[in-house]
């Protein structure tokens, strides 16, 4: 299970400038080794998004760890609510060295995983790998610290970078804090705490519901 919360900044400068606050280090518990990457990622759909119209993500990852070859992470997300900028669904990963999605290899290789594999089947009955097309990508740098907050522990992500979805683009400037262990009181206090010392507000969208958003406006031309 994927629990997360979003928050959105108007600019890279703004996001970045959490880095400097005074009560960063009183969080950070890596606050001088941070990691990096460069996530290319692309998303997957039926012509007709029968996997979005579950509210189902089906989404194959590009990154490199230093000067590492690419390496492949195929994931899938479904169900789940949003609130308040809180995103809990089921979440499948996958690391690999075949960049294409094969539906029957990753049902075989995610079943083993904690989130019920009767779940993961719903969200992928009737996909076939012919069937399933790139729809839209997104680009960022990914810079992730460690946050220690009551009980818990939890990555924050800060990501910068674009969207692109057929014609249409838009900017990714956001910080997602996600639950590692603990309690998810202790996650959402974390992120209330920086709502309220920086600009940035809670985000209801991801990044894959703000491509089909840009996509849809771009039909409508």
């Amino acid at each position: 299970m994927e629990t997360e919360v979003k928050i959105a900044f108007d600019s890279k400068e703004k996001l970045l400038q959490i880095i400097d606050e005074d009560w960063f280090a009183d969080y950070c518990m890596d606050e001088s080794s941070p990691v990096r990457y460069t996530l290319d990622n692309t998303y997957y759909d039926t012509p007709d998004r029968v996997l979005a119209s579950r509210g189902a993500v089906c989404r194959v990852r590009t990154y490199k760890e230093a000067e590492d070859d690419e390496k492949y992470e195929h994931t899938v997300k479904f169900g789940g609510k949003v609130e308040s900028g809180l995103y809990q669904r089921y979440e499948w990963n996958v690391k690999t060295s075949e960049k294409r999605f094969c539906v029957a290899d990753f049902v075989s290789k995610a079943s083993r995983q904690e989130d019920p594999s009767e779940v993961l089947e719903e969200a992928l009955e009737g996909v076939t790998d012919d069937n399933l097309s790139a729809l839209c990508r997104t680009v960022f740098e990914r810079t992730i610290y460690t946050f220690g907050y009551g009980d818990s522990i939890m990555e924050a992500c800060f990501d910068i970078g674009s969207i692109d979805a057929g014609s249409r683009s838009e900017d990714i400037c956001e910080l997602e804090l996600e639950l590692l262990s603990g309690d998810v009181v202790d996650l959402k206090e974390m992120a209330e705490f920086i709502i309220e010392h920086t600009d940035g507000k809670h985000f209801n969208e991801s990044k894959f519901q703000r491509s089909l958003r840009l996509l849809d406006s771009d039909n409508e031309l």
